[in-house]
């Protein structure tokens, strides 16, 4: 039982960090601060996560288990690769609106001042998620037999800037303009001119 409890504090405390990344904008988060959010003393939040570093750290990998195995989903279960796209990008933006606490780690806001090897760590999320787009481009050519109007590396890049802006917005907007605010609408644009 007691690894259990354990493992339920754990979710407790990165829950109350997403929590108050979403209602402090622009503060910086204090142990003091996250362990009376928690209702614990600072000294149990030591015994769960042995920095607030490490508290970061598990955030990030709550992310990228939660991204990288949905897109494995969908390119197990979807075969068109302007729908993987697609359906991708929609993960991504659903993602961020149904986590804004998160967004923050996103675009890097709440990890200023933290340990640089974090803001890398994100750094290297998108690069991987950059990666994905370009191989589900590429493949286009080998799997359907058609060329994209561009190289996919363009394409690749731009889908990821189009999130980071998104997401950003969602940030600036104080989290009431929607990721997947329009979405349809840009996917659209993005079809009929590059796919």
């Amino acid at each position: 039982m007691p690894a259990v409890k354990k493992t339920n504090r754990r979710a407790q405390i990165l829950q109350a960090l997403a929590g108050m990344l979403e209602s402090s904008a622009g503060q910086r988060i204090t142990t003091a601060k996250l362990a009376e959010k928690v209702g614990v003393s600072e000294a149990a939040l030591y015994r769960h996560f042995p920095s607030k570093a490490r508290m970061f750290e598990g955030l990030i990998e709550f992310i990228e288990d939660t991204l990288f195995s949905r897109i494995n989903k969908i390119l197990n279960e979807e075969k068109d690769s302007a729908a993987r796209c697609q359906l991708i990008l929609h993960l991504l933006l659903g993602f961020a609106e149904k986590n804004p606490g998160i967004t923050r780690i996103l675009n890097g806001d709440a990890l200023m001042g933290e340990q640089e090897r974090l803001r890398a760590r994100i750094a290297k999320l998108f690069e991987r998620l950059e990666t994905q787009f370009k191989q589900v481009l590429r493949e286009r050519k080998l799997r359907e037999g058609r060329d994209l109007s561009a190289d996919e590396a363009v394409l690749a890049n731009m889908f990821i800037c189009y999130v980071d802006g998104r997401i950003n917005m969602f940030i600036r907007s104080g989290f009431t303009r929607k990721p997947t605010e329009q979405f349809t609408e840009h996917w659209n644009c993005y079809k009929q001119t590059f796919l």
